[in-house]
């Protein structure tokens, strides 16, 4: 999976806060989503949004059906507004406002003993069910293996074991992960 520029990222880190300042303050979408160089590559990606420093909205997109910066304002404008576990962010939340962005590598089969902590997102899927918890959640959690599916067959509202049995879907990817949060 091709790293970004420094330049690249912080375009799309922009453009991502644009999209909540645009949804959160105004409630419509930036009229203008640039559409070339990284902008038009298709890959899926993942905005978080953490407002001090707590979780605030985490939406995404597997499949890139859509160029890249047209993801990337739809994700960003549905974190701050849409994420079903947050209530919506008002505009006194964008001054401590901090974004992350994960970007995708096409999900391929996965094993258990394949998978590296930190390294691996996993999507789990069983009929019409799907779940999907990226990398650095099993960091922040501090997950073995076994427990990262099990918590991603729990995101899919599956049993938490269904994970072994035939019928069960199991992929894993990568990120690219970068934010606009000061270094620690």
């Amino acid at each position: 999976m091709p790293f970004l520029s420094e330049a690249d990222r912080s375009a799309l880190l922009q453009l991502a806060r644009n999209a909540v300042i645009e949804a959160v303050s105004h409630g419509c979408l930036p009229e203008q989503i640039p559409q070339h160089g990284v902008f038009a590559e298709r890959r899926g990606a993942f905005v978080t949004l953490h407002v001090q420093r707590r979780l605030r909205g985490c939406i995404g997109v597997i499949e890139a059906d859509q160029p890249l910066g047209d993801s990337i304002v739809r994700c960003a404008a549905s974190a701050a507004l849409q994420d079903p576990r947050f209530r919506p962010m008002r505009p006194e939340d964008l001054a401590e406002l901090q974004i992350e962005i994960s970007l995708l590598s096409p999900p391929a089969p996965i094993r258990l003993e394949e998978v590296e902590i930190g390294r691996h997102g996993l999507l789990v899927s069983r009929g019409a069910q799907r779940g999907l918890l990226l990398p650095q959640v099993a960091v922040e959690h501090h997950l073995t293996r076994e427990q990262f599916f099990e918590e991603t067959c729990r995101k899919a509202q599956l049993a938490r074991d269904l994970w072994r049995e035939p019928g069960t879907q199991l992929l894993g990817f990568m990120c690219e992960v970068f934010s606009d949060a000061p270094k620690s």
